[in-house]
């Protein structure tokens, strides 16, 4: 399931987006919210997947709320204002729902959404696969890593942190998830909507958490949750 959150001033408007995602059957609500500062209070103590967010709203509207998130879910916009759309887009929204939209509309951005986070199945390790490289653009340069060096990937909008071994820093690419968990491989996996690992750098499991080491704790998402228990059941010496 996609844990959503609604936020729209509007009741009528809420309501009708409260019932859109009632009637998709991957979808489920985690809170409605009327702003975007108790949608901020919410997710102070809670998680979401995706965030359905109108952006004409009294003290802070959705484009800057978005904005102010340290590590935002998957957003799509919702709004009656169509110059917003293309801002909407350079914060890396999934889609834009323009108002008065239907059923129709918002179950095409329901599946961009469901796309977007359904993990990819893991693939057969190939010999070769282990002294890959690849080449990321970052900054004005092209730096080459070895694919067994690399640590973990980390999301942030739509650049990426690829965190190599022996280096302090991660390197700042603008690629998407998908892309990058496309090119990996085997020994490589999505268990977050940000955070896909190598598995051979995992040190220990600890309940919805891979330990990397003593400092690098990354967390295990409910929709990945799955494969990856599938993937440790795999491994366990019986």
């Amino acid at each position: 399931m996609i844990r959503c959150l609604a936020i729209d001033d509007e009741p009528l408007a809420l309501g009708q987006l409260v019932s859109y995602i009632n009637k998709v059957p991957f979808l489920e609500l985690a809170a409605q919210c009327q702003s975007a500062l108790e949608a901020r209070a919410f997710l102070e103590h809670d998680t979401v997947d995706a965030i359905f967010c109108d952006i004409n709203m009294p003290d802070l509207n959705g484009m800057d709320f978005v904005k102010s998130l340290t590590c935002p879910p998957l957003i799509v916009f919702t709004t009656a204002y169509s110059e917003y759309a293309v801002e909407g887009f350079k914060v890396n929204a999934v889609d834009y729902l323009l108002k008065p939209f239907g059923l129709q509309d918002f179950q095409r951005a329901a599946n961009r959404l469901k796309e977007r986070l359904t993990p990819q199945p893991v693939r057969e390790m190939s010999d070769s696969s282990q002294d890959d490289v690849l080449y990321l653009k970052t900054d004005y340069r092209v730096v080459t890593v070895h694919v067994t060096d690399i640590r973990y990937v980390e999301g942030m909008s739509e650049y990426l942190k690829v965190w190599v071994e022996g280096e302090a820093k991660p390197i700042i690419t603008l690629l998407s998830m998908k892309k990058m968990e496309e090119r990996l491989p085997a020994t490589f996996m999505r268990i977050h909507r940000s955070y896909i690992v190598n598995l051979t750098k995992i040190q220990e499991v600890n309940k919805n958490r891979v330990i990397l080491d003593a400092r690098t704790y990354l967390p295990v998402g409910d929709l990945y949750k799955e494969a990856f228990q599938t993937y440790l059941q795999s491994r366990f010496v019986k």
